[in-house]
Formats: C-alpha cells, structure tokens, sequence
C-alpha cells in the first residue's frame, strides 16, 4: 500500500511494505512555487511601470509649460495692453512696444530682425531667439509672408513691434511645424513679435 502525503513545497511518499524505508520518492514542489512567484513579480513589475508612467504622465501635463524666450516679457504684456492698435489698408494690425531710433529699410533691402511667431492661442510655432541668431531675409521681395513684410517695413532699426496677421496674410496653404509645435491651420490668424536689428549696408542715425 502506498499513501501520499501533500507538504507546501514537497510530495512524500510512503511504501508500507518497506517499514526500514519511509520516503521512497520526494518530489520538489519548490521550483514550481518558485516559477509561479516569478511570473508574478514580473507580472507585478510590468503594472507597477505602467502605473508610474501613467503617474508621470499625469504631472508632466500639471507642469507649466517650459519657458521659452519671448520679445516681449510680462511687464511688456501688461504695458502692450495700454497701446494703441493700428490697423492697415491691408488689414494687418500692430502695436509698438518699442518704437526704433534707426532708419526705416528702404524695400529691396536686406535686414535682419528677430521674431517669435505664435498662433493666436500664444503657442510659439517658430523663433529666431531660439536659434540665437536674427534672420535675414531681402524686405519687399516675397521672400516672407506678406504680413511680416508689410509690418517691418514701417519699423525703424532697434524698434520692436507686435503683428497681428489675418490670415489672408500669413500661411494660406498652413504651416507643418517642428515636433512638439502647433500646427498653423490653412488662412489662418497668427501673431509676430518682431524686432528690428540692423539693415545691412545702411547706417544708423547717432
């Protein structure tokens, strides 16, 4: 007669016919338990990663957005509130928030200015601040969208000036930004801030 016992990580079994041999056969339930507790925990690692990408995730969105640099600061924001707007023929409209000693670029000129280009939302889509370097770009020659052309040549060197560009003016067929940038939408409205550096060849009044 043999008679089975069951232990938490072990079988034993026992032959009555052999009263000098009690375990005649120990099978180890060991690796079995310990298989099963390693799926486990790496089934636990698994959720427990998920969850503190998800917990991630979630502050990352609380976080404010990184602060990028701006033509024009929170004092100026507050200030620009106060000035007048302007509008075009055209209908481009503007505010000076600092209104240049320089001369104006005379159109075919070259010049080089700094912009930060947001949609209406105040998303920036673009910046020549971010590059570290101004752009230049010939004035009047198409070689911009219409409404930055127009707004910068009423600007004298070292002013600065907000545009506000109907979409008639700005990106008709849309602009596909950089990763991580708003898409600028077909027609539609966006805001440059611009300054005003130098005009190549052409000597600031002292």
């Amino acid at each position: 007669m043999i008679s089975t016992h069951k232990f938490l990580s072990f079988e034993v079994c026992c032959s009555a016919s052999e009263p000098g041999y009690k375990a005649v056969k120990m099978r180890n339930y060991g690796e079995d338990a310990k298989l099963t507790s390693r799926r486990s925990a790496f089934g636990l690692v698994l959720v427990m990663s998920a969850f503190g990408l998800a917990i991630a995730k979630a502050n990352g969105a609380a976080l404010p957005p990184e602060q990028k640099p701006r033509l024009c600061d929170d004092v100026c924001e507050k200030e620009l509130e106060n000035v007048p707007m302007v509008t075009t023929e055209s209908g481009l409209q503007y505010k000076d928030i600092e209104i240049g000693k320089g001369p104006s670029p005379p159109v075919g000129f070259q010049v080089a200015a700094n912009y930060v280009a947001m949609v209406q939302s105040g998303q920036i889509f673009d910046s020549s601040l971010e590059k570290g370097q101004p752009y230049i770009f010939r004035i009047g020659s198409g070689q911009v969208i219409k409404g930055l052309d127009e707004g910068i040549l009423s600007m004298k060197v070292g002013g600065k000036r907000r545009l506000y560009i109907p979409g008639s003016l700005a990106f008709p067929k849309g602009l596909n930004s950089a990763p991580g940038r708003p898409r600028v939408a077909p027609n539609s409205p966006v805001i440059f801030d611009v300054s005003l550096e130098y005009v190549p060849g052409l000597e600031t009044d002292e």
